[in-house]
């Protein structure tokens, strides 16, 4: 079975699909004219927006369920296993990654945030939604919003958990059954109280974790700091192949660089547009421009951290996968949390292994309160189209509960490939229909750029924009200076390209 998984796990990352990833990037990247870099004052100034409502959530609470998404495991272990098998070049091709992916990010939200929909009286949105409004394609979105519950519900969080329960044995002793007792108690007590519970908690604990983790970060690289420029140049040779001893490895610190930065930050997976259309704002393009800020914190903040303590300590590996060691600094050590235990045990002796177990454990754990958030609008789009007997949402969360446990007791790289499977698969469904869907993202993108040269806060108005189908901004509008805009209204009569159903909260068919 560990073999046909390995080979599956190949058959999806294979070279083409890595580096369409980078294309897909640039092609966002030249269609938006580098909205990543043209509005990162807006980036800045959004992302501390705390404006919620009773049915959504501020962007301060989006961008923090975000980055409890994106900051896991992948920002400590993913970096060393891309070092280890790809060099240390393998963190600039993070870095073009994060920078390609920041637009992708935006392209998504901002599409999640134009076709989001009001459910339960919750906003729901995310790539389920955009496949079905956007393209017309309803089984398709149905199938991901199914693979959105297998693969963040069950595949990856088994990831989580199992990063968790090893860190915690190695550090403290803790056998990894009761480590997964604790988080499936933990877990349960806040996924139980709703999207607003969750979204409460991650805003509380997601800046705790990343202030402290840049704290020890500052404290390993401060004592080696004459070392810095060295690991920077370390870095840009080894990706371009001018170091002599990794000079060989420019394909494979591309292939892990991008493979393990895009696992770490998912920009374009999918999986991160549906923190961002539950998010309270006047237009869809404010909440897109918050998600590319926290591919940026994901990336080039948070992992470059790690890989620099790593780098900078000499804690590391080379050994490209099939092939001979080309360095050996710690014998026998695997690749994982460990090489990031020891970086910080060369400055602070003793202190590595506790601190990197309790740092694991909050962004282990605040990935999978996201995790479980995307399961549970995965579940409520499928049960708006098929209906509530589909199953339900007491059923969903004793599944996944269940899968925190046994992940807790599984082998890492079985947990591992089984998250690399998931997540490439989501990728292939998602690239494909924001490719297809750039269109109203990039109308979405000029018309704020318009508003904010003209000084206005900007509203979204779908219908003097040619966007069709935004059927939540046609019929209920955030509140503004014009009267005429924060009103609920009857949403017009409209041509449509496609055949589409619409939905009540029922989940029965009210028009075509």
């Amino acid at each position: 079975m560990q073999n046909f998984i390995d080979w599956f796990s190949g058959v999806i990352w294979n070279q083409y699909f890595i580096y369409g990833f980078l294309l897909i990037g640039l092609y966002f990247t030249l269609a938006t004219k580098f909205v990543q870099v043209r509005y990162l004052k807006d980036m800045f100034r959004l992302t501390f927006e705390r404006k919620s409502s009773k049915s959504g959530i501020s962007s301060f609470q989006a961008i923090s369920m975000s980055l409890g998404s994106r900051v896991g495991t992948g920002n400590i272990a993913g970096v060393a296993t891309a070092i280890t098998l790809g060099g240390p070049g393998a963190v600039f091709w993070m870095w073009v990654m994060a920078f390609m992916g920041s637009a992708t990010s935006f392209v998504e939200v901002t599409l999640a945030q134009i076709f989001k929909s009001k459910q339960d009286g919750e906003y729901r949105g995310g790539t389920p939604y955009y496949i079905e409004k956007g393209l017309g394609w309803t089984k398709l979105a149905i199938f991901f919003a199914l693979l959105t519950i297998v693969a963040k519900g069950f595949l990856l969080m088994n990831i989580q958990s199992n990063t968790v329960a090893l860190s915690m044995k190695q550090a403290f002793g803790i056998e990894p059954v009761v480590v997964g007792v604790v988080l499936t108690v933990l877990l349960s007590l806040v996924i139980f109280g709703g999207v607003k519970r969750i979204a409460q908690t991650l805003e509380f604990l997601v800046p705790i974790m990343v202030v402290l983790f840049f704290l020890v970060t500052a404290v390993v690289l401060t004592a080696n700091i004459t070392l810095i420029p060295e690991v920077f140049r370390l870095i840009i040779s080894s990706a371009v192949g001018t170091d002599a001893a990794f000079g060989g490895l420019i394909g494979s610190a591309v292939a892990w660089g991008v493979q393990r930065g895009f696992f770490s930050n998912a920009a374009g997976s999918g999986g991160e547009t549906y923190e961002g259309a539950a998010a309270e704002v006047s237009h869809p393009a404010k909440q897109g421009l918050v998600q590319s800020m926290s591919v940026y914190i994901d990336t080039w903040l948070i992992c470059s951290a790690t890989a620099f303590m790593i780098l900078i300590s000499g804690m590391y590996n080379v050994q490209p996968s099939g092939g001979d060691a080309v360095v050996a600094n710690v014998p026998g050590v695997e690749a994982g949390p460990v090489n990031t235990q020891l970086a910080v045990d060369s400055v602070l002796p003793g202190f590595g292994s506790p601190f990197l177990a309790i740092a694991l454990f909050f962004f282990c754990f605040t990935t999978m309160l996201s995790y479980y958030y995307k399961s549970e609008t995965g579940l409520a789009f499928i049960q708006q189209r098929l209906g509530r007997k589909f199953f339900g949402d007491g059923l969903l969360k004793t599944g996944i509960l269940i899968f925190v446990f046994t992940g807790s007791v599984v082998s890492a790289s079985t947990a591992w490939t089984l998250g690399d499977i998931g997540l490439g698969s989501m990728a292939y469904i998602n690239m494909l229909a924001i490719v297809l869907l750039a269109k109203p993202a990039l109308i979405a993108l000029k018309d704020y750029g318009e508003q904010r040269k003209a000084g206005k806060d900007p509203v979204f108005e779908p219908e003097r924009l040619g966007i069709r189908n935004a059927d939540f901004w046609e019929t209920e509008r955030p509140q503004s200076s014009n009267p005429d805009l924060g009103k609920k209204r009857k949403a017009p009569e409209k041509k449509r390209g496609v055949a589409l159903n619409f939905y009540d909260d029922a989940g029965s068919t009210v028009r075509k």
